[in-house]
């Protein structure tokens, strides 16, 4: 009986069991990529019209990824009361939403029907948070491809919950906003208990080489490149490591530059060097070692800390032109495609769902082998996503025969790809202690590009071009005003047709794709000696 016992603790304790359980939750986590599929029944069964309908689409995207209090609240409950917290949010608002369409409770003001679609998007981030946070604690050295696993199922999620409605064929299109209310209540409660951090630095063995074979086809002999942690000498008093620390800080200062670009093993003699000398120095008062004011790239970063990091707004500022652009695309593909006279646009919606899942799969896998195999910094894998956005957008812009299904490829890859790369890049250079609430703070960046882009350029450019052809069609323009004028009006937009629709939104944003890649370099060559610090030991 007992030795039962300690095989179901082992069990429930395996870092394995609460990655598939973090696979499962996030296959629930992406709700908002299915919002094409249930606004038109709320557009028919409320009476809304475009505009009214895009205003859900922005407090879509802010509940999903306004995530400060998910990440304060991670760092404060148990992750399974933030996974509950969650599974209420989502519960309560979609299902408030099915009721009122549905006909079962009164109708309510547009704003109220923002805040039931904000409160009900804003569980996914408490289902983001928390899976990120165990997985990445219980695998610290494979972030690259834990982080792009459950970012792809999320993004694939929206392809998921389509399916399982077809299949079920329920008689109504309201049922799809019930399957998206209950839905992943149900899956979250029931595995939240699994979800939590249980000690994976201790249970690195060589299958796991053979089990991200099996899960991600990444190479068995990974494991074997990985880094092995450091063990402290037995016998050292606190102190005695505290001033090695402190020396150690003063060589990763003062040591030149050029000692970053040795191979690993005379990099390491070098610095060995020029710390028993520091050793000496400071122990015949030579030299006075300065205390150290805060972390240093790769170590723990609170939030606050991180704020004051130019590399930290690097990756923010790039995150937002790049994946702010490739958002843009996903809340518009509809009108997008009406312009260029596709009829069926669910075809686009499903498409862009995939090729999101792929990038961001395939994202964590080659940034993964970037930083394994070459010690080169993460962020050059969010440089190359950008420049294939831009590429993307051209498409787009340019509306050539079967330019739809290549742009959506391509943006689709990228904007996927920034959502695996970012988060293990982020817990590299700012640590994984606050990582919850530094992560929150960087999807702050996905609705701040999407208001940019898709609530003032694309929006006025589209109405302009729809006046023009109003004028040449001698049909009475209606006047949009500006994002706030007539929110609640009851007015019916006029439509565009042509690729000039989009072509200037569409350059636009290829051109803020080309300076997010810049920004990327940036970042690339100021931490090149964080991961060749982090990574380089592992190639030897």
């Amino acid at each position: 009986m007992g030795r039962l016992k300690e095989r179901f603790q082992a069990f429930v304790n395996n870092r394995w069991l609460v990655f598939v359980a973090a696979m499962w939750i996030q296959s629930c986590a992406g709700v908002g990529y299915i919002f094409g599929s249930i606004s038109p029944v709320i557009k028919s069964s409320l009476n809304y019209n475009q505009r009214q309908l895009s205003r859900l689409g922005v407090a879509k995207d802010l509940g999903d990824s306004v995530g400060f209090l998910a990440g304060s609240l991670s760092e404060i409950l148990p992750l399974w009361g933030a996974l509950l917290v969650g599974a209420m949010l989502n519960l309560i608002g979609y299902g408030w939403v099915w009721l009122i369409v549905t006909g079962r409770v009164p109708v309510l003001p547009l704003w109220a029907m923002c805040v039931l679609i904000f409160v009900g998007n804003n569980g996914e981030t408490y289902f983001n948070t928390a899976a990120l946070v165990s997985c990445v604690q219980n695998f610290p050295k494979s972030r690259g491809p834990v982080v792009g696993i459950l970012k792809g199922f999320a993004g694939l999620s929206g392809a998921i919950l389509t399916q399982i409605y077809t299949t079920i064929n329920f008689p109504d299109q309201a049922s799809l906003i019930f399957m998206v209310a209950v839905g992943p209540a149900i899956v979250v409660i029931a595995l939240m208990f699994i979800i939590r951090p249980v000690g994976g630095h201790r249970q690195v063995c060589p299958s796991d080489g053979l089990s991200f074979t099996f899960i991600y086809s990444v190479d068995p002999t990974e494991e074997v490149l990985l880094p092995k942690p450091e063990q402290q000498e037995a016998g050292k008093s606190e102190q005695d490591a505290q001033e090695q620390e402190v020396i150690f800080s003063e060589v990763e200062d003062e040591k030149p530059r050029e000692v970053d670009l040795l191979p690993a093993s005379e990099r390491r003699k070098r610095i060995a060097q020029l710390q028993a000398k520091l050793f000496q120095a400071a122990a015949d008062g030579a030299v006075r070692v300065k205390r150290r004011r805060g972390p240093h790239r790769g170590e723990d970063f609170t939030l606050m800390q991180a704020l004051i990091k130019a590399d930290f707004w690097l990756i923010f500022f790039s995150l937002l032109l790049g994946s702010g652009s490739g958002l843009t695309v996903i809340d518009n593909l509809g009108q997008m495609s009406q312009s260029l006279g596709y009829d069926n646009t669910h075809i686009f919606v499903s498409m862009i769902s995939i090729w999101n899942f792929l990038g961001r799969v395939g994202g964590g896998y080659f940034s993964e082998i970037i930083v394994r195999d070459h010690a080169y910094p993460r962020p050059i894998a969010i440089a190359v996503a950008q420049l294939v956005m831009s590429v993307g957008h051209v498409f787009f812009a340019m509306g050539w025969p079967g330019a739809m299904h290549i742009g959506t490829l391509l943006i689709g890859l990228g904007y996927g790809a920034h959502w695996a790369i970012v988060p293990a890049a982020a817990s590299e250079l700012f640590g994984l202690k606050k990582f919850g609430a530094l992560y929150n703070f960087l999807t702050l960046a996905n609705p701040a590009g999407s208001l940019v882009f898709s609530g003032v350029i694309a929006s006025s450019i589209y109405d302009r071009e729809a006046e023009k052809q109003a004028h040449q069609h001698h049909i009475p323009p209606q006047i949009s005003g500006s994002i706030f004028s007539g929110m609640f009006a009851q007015d019916e937009p006029l439509k565009c047709e042509g690729s000039i629709c989009f072509f200037l939104t569409s350059m636009i944003m290829s051109g803020f794709c080309i300076i997010a890649a810049v920004l990327s370099m940036i970042l690339v060559y100021r931490t090149k000696p964080v991961y060749a610090h982090l990574y380089g030991k592992s190639r030897t």
